[in-house]
């Protein structure tokens, strides 16, 4: 495999890498990274020893693919030679709220420039990511494109105009499970159970309905009428969130991130 470059090397860039490695996709000496001027870099290399180096010829001289992970306002500082040394290169962005085509302003002679809107849970490959190109990708960019992002979980294909709504459901959403699980943990407390079981039942309960819900994969909607006996506590409880107005204010929460991301893309 070409050679692979980290621009950044944070934690999603860290999550990559380590998926990189540990499914044998790339080797070490087939990766390297430059950061700015912290340490994540250098530390990155230490850990999975991939190359690090502070100079962007030095980066980009030998590389097939671009990974574009630092912070997006770093995107402008990166300098206009980065334009000439990413001529003919493969540009993966996993940058929030950075459309193509300012993307395609910082990489004008790229083949082919791939926004990508990961989430967290991909730091520890059970994440999703939706990615979208600015041209139809060829075969090979295709896999590439698939083998880095499938490091992170699982990867969907959309349109650039899905992207903000992408991040309203799965970029923003492991922040809404982790307030549900927070609220469920204090409504455990509140209900007269210990803080740390009641988180421990809240998490659990989280996860195995997830992973229900994948084992067995009917609707949503289906699995609940089936733990919900006529009469029962679950339908109780069931009608304080439909009196609440549960999946409205859930609506309400994916729109006005979608919104926020279209804020951002727009400058």
């Amino acid at each position: 495999m070409a050679k692979i470059a980290f621009i950044g090397a944070g934690r999603m860039a860290s999550a990559i890498v380590a998926g990189l490695l540990r499914h044998r996709v790339a080797e070490a000496g087939q990766i390297i990274c430059t950061s700015a001027a912290d340490n994540t870099g250098p530390e990155l290399a230490q850990k999975t020893g991939i190359g690090y180096t502070q100079d962007l010829h030095e980066l980009l001289s030998d590389a097939d693919t671009v990974v574009l992970a630092c912070k997006p306002q770093q995107l402008g500082q990166l300098g206009p030679e980065v334009a000439e040394l990413s001529r003919k290169r493969l540009i993966i962005s996993i940058l929030a709220g950075t459309p193509i085509a300012r993307l395609q302003q910082v990489f004008p002679e790229a083949r082919n420039v791939v926004r990508a809107m990961p989430n967290t849970p991909g730091q520890v490959g059970a994440g999703i990511t939706a990615y979208a190109s600015a041209d139809e990708l060829g075969h090979e960019d295709d896999q590439m494109v698939k083998s880095i992002l499938d490091a992170l979980g699982e990867t969907v294909p959309v349109t650039e105009d899905q992207i903000d709504a992408v991040t309203g459901v799965s970029g923003s959403g492991p922040a809404y499970v982790f307030e549900f699980i927070a609220a469920l943990r204090d409504a455990g407390v509140a209900a007269g159970l210990e803080e740390e079981l009641s988180y421990r039942l809240a998490l659990n309960t989280v996860s195995g309905a997830a992973e229900l819900l994948k084992v067995v994969p009917e609707t949503p909607e289906t699995h609940r009428e089936w733990v919900s006996s006529p009469g029962g506590t679950t339908l109780a409880g069931l009608a304080v969130m439909e009196e609440a107005g549960f999946r409205d204010i859930m609506q309400r929460t994916v729109l006005a991130a979608k919104r926020r991301a279209e804020e951002l893309a727009q400058g």
